[in-house]
């Protein structure tokens, strides 16, 4: 079996049966990617799998045969993480990456996205420090410098 990961194949050795998250964590030591609820609450271990977003708490390896999968290491989240620090929408940091994530996949796909747009996108995601405001505020931003 082999899999792509942030652009680079792989040959697990790792049992079909192991989490995505905890082959990408402990395999790969792409620490990016955290597990918060382990049940796909949360959104804390989302990453793209062939483009859509998925909670890799609940994939596991032997689906990800001959797919690609990319985490917050291996998208270019610049611009989204430069507005989630200016809009002020980090705050412990745990749940970011999973939000950068999920607004990377949706600017992919929807370059102007509404308000509306983007809380459905970040519907899988909680945070439990900062106010939701600030994160839509950010990707709004976001969405602006990438137009640019």
């Amino acid at each position: 079996m082999r899999l792509k990961v942030n652009g680079k194949w792989y040959y697990p050795q790792a049992n079909p049966s192991t989490r995505l998250l905890d082959y990408l964590r402990h395999e790969l030591q792409l620490t990016g990617t955290k597990e918060g609820c382990g049940e796909g609450e949360c959104g804390a271990c989302l990453v793209l799998l062939d483009g859509a977003v998925v909670n890799s708490c609940l994939v596991l390896l032997g689906q990800c045969a001959e797919r690609e999968v990319t985490t917050i290491e291996g998208i270019d989240a610049q611009p989204i993480i430069e507005a989630f620090i200016v809009k002020g929408a980090i705050q412990c940091g745990f749940c970011t990456p999973g939000f950068i994530v999920a607004a990377y996949a949706l600017l992919q796909q929807n370059p102007n996205p509404s308000p509306t747009d983007i809380k459905t996108a970040l519907a899988g995601n909680l945070c439990r420090c900062t106010g939701y405001q600030k994160i839509v505020a950010a990707i709004q931003v976001a969405a602006e410098r990438l137009k640019q």
